[in-house]
């Protein structure tokens, strides 16, 4: 099944390079200098950019295969991937709307996940393969338009979009979850929702300097985005109430190099009801806080497109309503660290995940305590090697290894081999 299924991907995508390349110029479809695997349509893409429309097709493939492990003999392989096609329009050029823009973006995510299939990853708090989830189907990410005003200060976002995008926002290079994209969604998934779901949502922003700005959101509640036959769900039916995160973000130039950095601080709170952990007659509020740290530390000879890169990111949840009590995890990225391959990078990053006592009070009371154990932390790590094969494709073949899966103290060791690849239609 597995092989059947990566015979219909590459079909799917031999497909669209095929149409794409009837449409480009033979010298820009696939060469390695151009940003898009299509080209440049004869010059046609870039004076539809001109005029304020930007087309964009991504595709996000991630192979996960069980390398080894402590108490199970068989391994198994799973594939999942990711479509995303959108259009960022700029409604100054288009319709003379002054410092306006919108975006559109529809998904769609397939295959299946090795953290879901294998025996030796049962109940990952994590995922092996982050691109998988949220039900495998289509769905209207991005809906919104965005308007400054007072010189650029104040920036207003309305629409259709998820938390993540503005919001405790991080990098997605990693292939295992916990060390990719907003962490927050990663461990309150059941109210706050990063990509590909959306839900209605405003996000006021205020640039109190240029290296400054603070901003607010009020993002829908809804259940029902999640299920797998409402991608496009408009409606506000079903809504339960509405998450609120506010954060202050600084991007400083540091040094004589003026190394860029990115320092993240906010907290969340969540109107809607939320069952208490050792007593689900009563209810409660989500609500915690996030760091963000990532930092520039050194330039590749005088070189600030190539150097070492570090990150932290943390996040702390109430103790009443949430699963998971903290996370932490912390990496560093090299960028160019050999000249004849300057735009490779080498990375790697340790991720802990820490369980609520209260889970396992609960579980002691209903009597529903784990063959395996009482549950502490997990701890998941991964290094890849990110291979710039052109401007529009990345391979990042990688090796993870995840300590007590599922958080149990007599859970399983396991180590997981990956690629995950990124390519620009």
């Amino acid at each position: 099944m597995y092989y059947s299924f990566i015979s219909k991907s590459v079909c799917c995508a031999l497909g669209s390079f095929i149409l794409g390349a009837s449409l480009s110029h033979a010298t820009d479809a696939f060469s390695p200098e151009s940003p898009w695997m299509l080209g440049d349509w004869n010059g046609q893409r870039t004076a539809l950019k001109q005029k304020g429309y930007d087309f964009n097709f991504g595709y996000t493939g991630e192979l996960a295969t069980l390398l080894d492990s402590k108490e199970h003999s068989s391994h198994g392989t799973e594939y999942a991937d990711q479509f995303a096609i959108g259009t960022h329009i700029d409604l100054e050029k288009v319709l003379g709307w002054k410092d306006t823009e919108a975006q559109i973006t529809v998904t769609e995510r397939n295959g299946r996940s090795l953290s879901q299939t294998s025996d030796a990853l049962n109940g990952h708090l994590s995922s092996s393969q982050e691109v998988w989830g949220r039900e495998q189907t289509w769905r209207l990410t991005d809906f919104w338009i965005k308007k400054q005003f007072l010189d650029q200060k104040l920036d207003v976002k309305v629409g259709r979009f998820g938390e993540g995008e503005d919001f405790n926002s991080f990098d997605c290079d990693f292939q295992n979850l916990a060390l990719c994209g907003s962490q927050v969604g990663n461990w309150v998934g059941d109210q706050w929702y990063n990509w590909p779901v959306s839900q209605w949502a405003a996000r006021v922003k205020y640039n109190i300097n240029p290296e400054v700005y603070a901003q607010v959101g009020v993002y829908e509640y809804n259940p029902e985005n999640l299920e797998r036959g409402k991608g496009w769900n408009l409606s506000t039916d079903g809504s339960k109430g509405a998450i609120i995160p506010a954060e202050v973000v600084w991007q400083p130039k540091i040094g004589n190099k003026n190394l860029s950095g990115e320092y993240r601080l906010g907290y969340y709170y969540s109107t809607a009801d939320a069952d208490v952990i050792k007593n689900s007659n009563e209810t409660d509020h989500k609500q915690g806080g996030w760091v963000v740290v990532k930092q520039q530390l050194t330039a590749h000879h005088g070189d600030t497109s190539r150097g070492l890169t570090g990150f932290i990111n943390l996040t702390l949840h109430d103790s009443k309503t949430n699963a998971v009590s903290d996370m932490q995890n912390v990496g560093l990225v090299y960028k160019g660290a050999f000249d004849a391959r300057p735009k490779d990078e080498i990375a790697m990053g340790f991720a802990r995940i820490s369980m609520n006592d209260d889970v396992n009070d609960a579980n002691r009371v209903n009597n529903t305590i784990d063959a395996r154990g009482l549950q502490s932390e997990e701890y998941d790590a991964e290094i890849y090697y990110g291979i710039h094969a052109t401007n529009w494709l990345t391979v990042r073949p990688n090796i993870q290894y995840i300590r007590h899966v599922g958080a149990y103290k007599n859970g399983e060791n396991t180590w997981v081999g990956g690629i995950k690849f990124q390519t620009a239609f």
